[in-house]
C-alpha cells in the first residue's frame, strides 16, 4: 500500500482511537464517581458502610443488566447510535446527580446511568472491529481500555480532591462537568460504523440474526476463554482494591486515609499497558501476550504481602499494568474472534462477565479478607488468575497466538 494511501487510513485511525478513549474517560470516570465521596454521603443520610456503598455498586450492578439487551439493541440501530446515546444520556444523569433530594432518589439516578453507561463498553469492541478490521482492533482497544483507566482515577480523584472544599453535592458536579467535556469530544470525534451504511434487513431478520448471534457467542470455546478471563481477572483486581484501603491504613503500613487514596494513581501504569498491547500482542501473539499479562498481576499481587511500604505501593503498580493489559488483549481478542453477526453479543456477554466479575470477585475477596487477611486473599487472587491461565492455554490453543502474531507482522 503507497505512503499517499496510508495517511487517511491512520488519520481515521487516530480519529476513532482518540473518540473511544474519550468515551472510556467519560463512562468511567462517572461510573465511579461516588466511591471516594461515600462517606459524606453516609453522614448525610445517616447510612452505615454497607448502605452509602449501594451508590456505587447499584450502578455496576445495573450496567451488568442493562450490558446484554443493548448490545443486542446494538445489532439493530448501530453501534454508533448506541455509544453517543450511552455517553450523552450518563453525562447529562451525571449533571443531575446533585441535585437529587434523597438518597433513594439519587440511588434511581444511579441506576439509570448505569443503564445508560452500558451501551459503550458493551459494543464499543464490537464497532472497533466493524470500523477498524479484525488487524487493527488490538491497538484501538488499548486505547479505549487506557480511556478506561484514565476515567476511573480521575473520576475518583477528582471526587475525592473536591469533596472536601466543595462537599458531596460539588464533587459529583466537578465529575459531571469532566464527563460533558469528553461526551462532547467523543460526539464530535466518533465516525459511523462501516456496518451502518449498508442495507438493514427486516425486523423479523434482525431477530433472528440477534437470537443467532447469541448462540454463536456462547457456542465458540475461544470466545468462552476471553469471557472466563474477564470473570477471573477482573474478581482478582476488583477485591485486591477493594480491600486496598484496609491494608495501607491498618498495621504495619499506618497510613491516614488521605495519602492511602492515592493508591488510585497506580491506575496510570493501566493507561500504559493498555495502549501499548498491541506491540505485545505482535510480538507474542495473543495468547502468549495474555498469559503474560495474567502473569504479572499474578506477580504484583505477591509482592503485596510485603510489610514494606515501597514494595506494596509497587506491587499495586505490577498488579494494575497487568491486569489492564490482560483485559486490553482479552477484550480484543473477542471481538476478533465473533462472527460477524455475532459481534455485538460477544462484546456485551464480555462485558457481562467483565462485570459480573466486579461485583462477585469484589464481594468474596472483601469476605476473604474480613475473615482469614490479606495474606488468604492474596492466596485466592492469585488462584482465580491462575485459573484464566489455565482457560486459555486450553480452549485457545497455542496455535491462534502465532497466527496472530505473523498476521501483525504483516501489516
Amino acid at each position: 500500500m503507497s505512503v499517499d494511501l496510508l495517511v487517511p487510513v491512520r488519520a481515521e485511525t487516530r480519529r476513532v482511537k482518540i473518540a473511544v478513549a474519550a468515551a472510556g474517560i467519560s463512562s468511567f470516570a462517572l461510573l465511579y464517581a461516588p466511591q471516594p465521596v461515600l462517606p459524606q454521603l453516609a453522614a448525610q443520610y445517616h447510612l452505615d458502610p454497607g448502605s452509602a456503598s449501594l451508590a456505587v455498586s447499584v450502578a455496576t450492578g445495573a450496567l451488568a443488566i442493562a450490558v446484554l439487551p443493548i448490545a443486542a439493541f446494538s445489532e439493530i440501530i448501530g453501534r454508533r447510535p448506541v455509544i453517543l446515546t450511552s455517553v450523552i444520556a450518563s453525562a447529562v444523569l451525571g449533571l443531575l446527580l446533585p441535585l437529587a433530594p434523597s438518597f433513594p432518589i439519587l440511588l434511581v439516578l444511579r441506576a439509570l446511568q448505569g443503564v445508560a453507561i452500558a451501551g459503550f463498553p458493551g459494543v464499543a469492541a464490537a464497532y472497533l472491529v466493524e470500523r477498524l478490521g479484525r488487524t487493527g482492533v488490538a491497538a484501538a482497544v488499548g486505547a479505549m481500555v487506557a480511556g478506561n483507566s484514565v476515567g476511573g482515577m480521575l473520576g475518583r480523584l477528582a471526587a475525592g480532591f473536591s469533596a472536601e472544599p466543595f462537599g458531596y453535592h460539588g464533587a459529583l458536579v466537578v465529575v459531571g462537568i469532566v464527563g460533558s467535556i469528553f461526551t462532547l469530544l467523543t460526539v464530535f470525534a466518533l465516525p459511523p460504523s462501516r456496518r451502518e451504511d449498508r442495507l438493514k434487513p427486516s425486523a423479523g431478520q434482525q431477530l433472528r440474526g440477534v437470537l443467532a448471534g447469541v448462540r454463536a457467542a456462547l457456542s465458540k470455546p475461544v470466545l468462552l476463554a476471553q469471557y472466563a478471563v474477564a470473570l477471573l481477572a477482573m474478581g482478582a483486581f476488583v477485591a485486591m482494591y477493594n480491600a486496598a484501603g484496609f491494608r495501607l491504613t491498618g498495621a504495619p503500613l499506618n497510613l491516614s486515609p488521605a495519602i492511602a487514596s492515592l493508591v488510585f494513581l497506580a491506575y496510570a501504569m493501566g493507561s500504559v499497558s493498555s495502549a501499548t498491547v498491541a506491540r505485545l500482542v505482535g510480538r507474542f501473539g495473543r495468547m502468549r501476550a495474555s498469559v503474560l499479562s495474567l502473569t504479572v498481576t499474578a506477580i504484583g499481587i505477591l509482592l503485596t504481602l510485603s510489610d514494606s511500604l515501597p514494595v506494596v505501593v509497587l506491587g499495586f503498580v505490577v498488579l494494575t499494568g497487568g491486569f489492564f493489559s490482560a483485559h486490553a488483549v482479552a477484550n480484543s481478542w473477542a471481538a476478533a474472534e465473533a462472527p460477524e453477526h455475532a459481534r455485538g453479543q460477544a462484546s456485551g456477554t464480555y462485558t457481562l462477565m467483565y462485570y459480573l466479575g466486579s461485583s462477585l470477585g469484589g464481594t468474596v475477596g472483601s469476605v476473604i479478607f474480613a475473615r482469614a487477611g490479606w495474606t488468604w486473599l492474596v492466596a485466592a487472587a492469585v488462584a482465580w488468575l491462575a485459573g484464566a491461565v489455565v482457560v486459555v492455554r486450553t480452549v485457545s490453543g497455542p496455535h491462534r497466538g502465532d497466527e496472530q502474531a505473523a498476521a501483525d507482522r504483516k501489516q
